[in-house]
């Protein structure tokens, strides 16, 4: 599973020109589903992004999860993560888990992520979505597991 969080200032998701989602500060997680994730996956990945520091204390280091920070979460699914990008000029999506098993997946990473006491907010799993946000930094970081 991937995960690309942006510690942002707000951020929603609107499907058909209506607001799905919407935070204020917290993280914006953009969330992949590859072959062979399972559920030992999703729970550490839950459990990475729930307790990564990439807030500021009051020294003004980045010492704070999200949850400390008083944050929320905005979890859109975003199979394009997954792509094979090394050969030509063409993503392949291969790498991708099949939609089922993703969104399965996609929706227990929500739900752990709310059992640790965070308020989540969801994109829609395979809709056309568009994503705004303010990235607060910038600040954007990879987890993979």
């Amino acid at each position: 599973m991937i995960a690309l969080i942006q510690r942002v200032t707000q951020a929603q998701v609107e499907v058909d020109g209506k607001i799905v989602g919407q935070i204020k500060s917290g993280l914006l997680v953009l969330l992949a589903v590859e072959k062979g994730d399972d559920d030992k996956n999703c729970q550490r990945l839950a459990d990475k992004v729930s307790a990564y520091r990439i807030f500021a204390d009051e020294n003004d280091k980045m010492n704070l999860n999200v949850q400390q920070a008083g944050g929320d979460l905005l979890i859109v699914s975003q199979f394009t993560l997954a792509a094979e990008t090394k050969k030509g000029n063409r993503p392949g999506f291969s790498n991708g888990a099949e939609p089922t098993e993703a969104k399965r997946l996609y929706q227990a990473f929500s739900q752990q992520c709310r059992e640790k006491g965070i308020r989540v907010e969801n994109g829609i799993f395979a809709a056309d979505m568009q994503v705004s946000s303010t990235n607060d930094g910038p600040t954007t970081f990879w987890l993979q597991v």
